[in-house]
C-alpha cells in the first residue's frame, strides 16, 4: 500500500466518522443488518469461546461486540489503518485490543492467531488488480493457526461492475488462489447477492510448529 493510498482511505473514514457517528455507514456499510449477516457467516468458520482473534480492518471493533451477543468470548484484537476509528473502538470496548496500522505493520508471527478474520477491509479499489488483497489473504493465512474467513465483494454482481472505486473478485478465481496457499478452502454464496466469504482451514499438520 502506498502513502498516498493510505492517506486516500484514512481520509475517508475521517469524513465518514465526522458524518455518521458509530455506526455501519461510518464504515460505508448499508446498515447494522448487512454489516451483522457478514460477521454471522464469518463466525460460522467454528469461532470457539477463548479462540485467539484478529480482526483486520476492524473499524469500531464491532465484531468484538456482535461475537459477546452471541456469547462467544474470544482473545480479540482489532487491526484498522484509520486512527480516528480505533481511537473510537477502544473508547466504546475497553476490554478488546486495537492496533493502528495495516497487517504489515504489526508484523505478528506465524500461527499467533487461531482464527484471523476480515470484512470489507479489502473493498477500497486499489487499483492494482487485486495484487494487493492477495499479498493481505496470504499473510492472514500466514499467521493463523486454525483458518482465515474473509468476505469480498462478488464480480459478477451487474452493480458492481459499474462501481470503479470499489474491488470486487471472481469467486472461483480467489477460492483457487487461496487452495493455491495449501488451506482447506470452503467458498460461501449463500447470504447476500454481492458478497462471498471464502473460509482457509489450516490443514492439522500445518497449525503446529514441528520444530518446538
Amino acid at each position: 500500500m502506498t502513502p498516498e493510498q493510505r492517506k486516500r482511505i484514512i481520509a475517508r473514514h475521517r469524513d465518514a466518522l465526522l458524518r455518521h457517528g458509530h455506526s455501519a455507514k461510518a464504515l460505508y456499510w448499508s446498515n447494522t443488518a448487512i454489516q451483522e449477516i457478514r460477521f454471522q457467516v464469518l463466525m460460522e468458520i467454528g469461532i470457539q469461546n477463548g479462540d485467539r482473534l484478529l480482526d483486520v480492518g476492524c473499524g469500531f471493533g464491532d465484531l468484538f461486540a456482535y461475537l459477546k451477543r452471541q456469547q462467544i468470548v474470544t482473545d480479540y484484537c482489532g487491526i484498522d489503518l484509520s486512527p480516528d476509528l480505533i481511537t473510537a473502538g477502544k473508547n466504546l470496548y475497553p476490554q478488546a485490543r486495537f492496533f493502528c496500522g495495516d497487517l504489515f505493520d504489526l508484523a505478528p508471527q506465524p500461527h499467533t492467531y487461531d482464527y484471523v478474520l476480515l470484512s470489507g477491509a479489502l473493498n477500497e479499489n486499489m487499483k492494482d488488480s487485486g495484487t494487493y488483497a492477495r499479498r493481505v489473504i496470504e499473510r492472514m493465512y500466514q499467521i493463523c493457526h486454525k483458518g482465515v474467513a474473509l468476505n469480498l465483494l462478488d464480480a459478477n454482481n451487474p452493480w458492481l461492475a459499474n462501481r470503479n472505486d470499489l474491488q470486487s473478485f471472481m469467486p472461483d478465481e480467489m477460492l483457487a488462489y487461496c487452495q493455491s496457499l495449501g488451506a482447506n478452502c470452503e467458498l460461501r454464496q449463500d447470504y447476500l447477492d454481492n458478497d462471498f466469504t471464502v473460509y482457509l482451514r489450516k490443514p492439522q499438520n500445518q497449525g503446529l510448529d514441528l520444530t518446538a
